[in-house]
């Protein structure tokens, strides 16, 4: 595991460090949109008072944090792992690159003492699981790993009701932040109340530090709504969902090319407005993530 100096530094003063996923630069967006976001994010981070630490896998070594340099050549690169749990050990062996998603940020960030993860969404149960059994590994991850993770609720491609179940199931607590309608990645409310509400970084800090002391494992999830400002409206969007769902059914897109395909068409579909607001959600989060990594540490 290598560390970038800045992410070091923070970690051996004790100071607020907030992990990023690397999925989102080279499965979640286009080139040069992706790094621009990246950094974006990043000095979204340090603006707050934090350190970023945007984990990915570099020719087999796992990485927290990236330097600039780092961040460019992975935005670019092509044939890059999507890793989660079950390939990240895979991945680092065979000495190759990987993205990492919700599930394989979170292991990194609890390997390296991060204990606050920003992303856009998180992964969940797919339409259609009774038949396929898709069911992302995110949602097993926040009931085993002691990260809290922000995120702008679920993506709106997913079953929202039964990746919310899945969660309960696994004791994964579910707070929106300052509303009590569950966020829907680019709309603000899903129309489904939220299981818990918490309206402050300091409330959610000390609701970490209550688990750990219980010794009770896994994470939070934080569903933060994007800007009322940035959204695009759950009525707005949907018919585009449900469209760019089918044009995957039809061509038996399946598993870890399920999530990029749909946003792809959903980028087309509302000619570049989804990517516009995934970029607000994300930053809006990263915000968020910073405060609460500032109130762990006070």
């Amino acid at each position: 595991m290598m560390y970038a100096p800045e992410v070091a530094e923070a970690l051996e003063a004790g100071r607020p460090v907030v992990a990023l996923e690397s999925t989102i630069i080279t499965h979640g967006m286009p080139y040069p949109q992706n790094v621009e976001t990246a950094r974006m994010v990043e000095e979204d981070i340090r603006a707050a008072g934090a350190t970023p630490a945007t984990i990915a896998v570099l020719d087999g070594v796992l990485h927290i944090g990236l330097t600039d340099t780092q961040l460019t050549a992975l935005g670019q690169a092509t044939g890059v792992m999507k890793v989660s749990r079950a390939d990240l050990p895979v991945c680092i062996a065979r000495g190759a690159t990987g993205a990492t998603t919700v599930a394989a940020t979170m292991i990194g960030a609890e390997l390296a003492g991060i204990k606050v993860f920003a992303t856009g969404g998180i992964g969940g149960v797919h339409r259609g699981a009774e038949q396929t059994f898709d069911i992302s590994a995110d949602l097993l991850e926040l009931g085993e790993t002691a990260v809290t993770v922000v995120a702008a609720g679920p993506k709106a491609i997913l079953d929202i009701p039964k990746t919310l179940e899945v969660l309960e199931t696994h004791g994964v607590p579910v707070i929106a932040y300052g509303q009590d309608d569950i966020p829907a990645f680019w709309s603000r409310a899903s129309g489904l109340q939220a299981p818990l509400r918490m309206d402050s970084a300091e409330e959610i800090a000390r609701a970490m530090h209550m688990r750990a002391a219980m010794g009770v494992k896994g994470g939070q999830l934080i569903a933060n709504p994007i800007p009322e400002a940035d959204e695009i409206p759950r009525e707005v969007i949907m018919p585009f969902v449900e469209t760019a769902l089918k044009e995957a059914e039809e061509k038996s897109i399946h598993a870890k090319e399920v999530t990029p395909f749909l946003l792809q068409r959903i980028f087309e579909l509302t000619e570049g407005a989804s990517l516009t607001a995934n970029i607000a959600l994300v930053r809006n989060n990263a915000r968020l993530a910073a405060e609460i990594a500032k109130a762990l540490c006070a």
